[in-house]
């Protein structure tokens, strides 16, 4: 089973660090490791990202979240907020829902302190935005209103085109006529 080291040097004597090597991750295979269950989870994962590879072009980092959410023994606390369709975004609302973003990734966190995630494309900026408005002390700020359903709506149909794979390499900077 493939497992993530963070901030582990090994016992390479021609790997050195001034930093205490944070931010270092690397996967190592140990076919022993894990239960049957959690290797059986294992292969799944990686059949499904095979099967979809040309839908989906990156791995999703299902491996090192599903090992870290099962090392922290992550249970989603705050229930999950739906907005039906031309329903009012509350403050309630959008406070459960930032609250729940930030369990979640504080749950994905490593132990040295960073995120060992391939973020790119659209939800690069995703992870910085919770910890901005988190560190300035907004995290229980509302946004406009407008400002808020422009950004949601924007996310949310960028996520969807992603999902269902209509979001490819030539669609990077899409116009709102696109979308």
């Amino acid at each position: 089973m493939w497992k993530l080291n963070v901030a582990d040097g090994g016992n390479d004597p021609y790997i050195y660090s001034t930093n205490n090597f944070v931010g270092r991750q690397i996967f190592e295979f140990d076919p022993e490791a894990g239960t049957t269950e959690e290797r059986v989870e294992v292969e799944e994962a990686c059949l499904h990202f095979y099967n979809n590879r040309y839908q989906v072009k990156t791995s999703s980092d299902l491996l090192w979240r599903m090992q870290f959410l099962r090392e922290k023994n992550f249970k989603q606390t705050i229930p999950l907020v739906k907005v039906e369709d031309g329903e009012e975004i509350t403050y309630e609302k959008a406070t459960a829902t930032l609250r729940r973003s930030v369990h979640f990734f504080s749950a994905l966190q490593a132990s040295d302190g960073h995120w060992p995630a391939e973020n790119a494309g659209v939800l690069f900026f995703l992870p910085p935005l919770v910890m901005c408005t988190y560190i300035t002390g907004h995290l229980n700020t509302v946004f406009l209103q407008n400002t808020a359903k422009k950004f949601c709506a924007t996310y949310t149909i960028i996520r969807i085109k992603m999902v269902v794979g209509d979001y490819t390499l030539k669609d990077t900077a899409p116009c709102s006529a696109q979308l």
